[in-house]
């Protein structure tokens, strides 16, 4: 698997994550896929993945923009940068009020890849950023 690959694997995930498709984001991933949460624990699994989008789904409306993708030589390793444009819907657990408060905020993936197919997830942003601006908006 090369880089151009990778590239294209990334892409197709993030534009069903876009798209609100899980099913399209699953066809992405590897059946053990370790899926690394920011500020949380990893989920290992497809199921595991599925509904850790429907509870995302459930709570928050996003959209990313800004993508620039990287991917190594030999295509087992990736990364992307994006922006995360969202709308607060429901209140999250352990996390302030949801009443619609919008936010923006910066935000990168690392991705591990076998076989033309996503193994490891591991998304990071600024928690404390986005608190900052959820809780200014309510």
């Amino acid at each position: 698997m090369g880089r151009q690959m990778s590239r294209d694997t990334i892409r197709a995930y993030f534009e069903a994550f876009n798209a609100d498709d899980t099913d399209a984001m699953l066809d992405c991933l590897h059946p053990d896929v370790a899926h690394h949460v920011n500020e949380g624990n990893i989920r290992v699994g497809k199921v595991k993945f599925a509904e850790f989008c429907a509870h995302m789904s459930h709570c928050y409306r996003e959209n990313l923009t800004d993508m620039v993708i990287f991917a190594s030589e030999d295509g087992t390793r990736a990364a992307a940068e994006y922006t995360v444009n969202g709308t607060y819907l429901a209140t999250d657990e352990g996390l302030p009020e949801a009443n619609g408060q919008t936010y923006r905020l910066p935000a990168g993936s690392f991705f591990s890849l076998e076989g033309g197919r996503i193994t490891r997830v591991v998304t990071y942003y600024n928690l404390s950023d986005w608190i900052a601006q959820v809780s200014k908006a309510a």
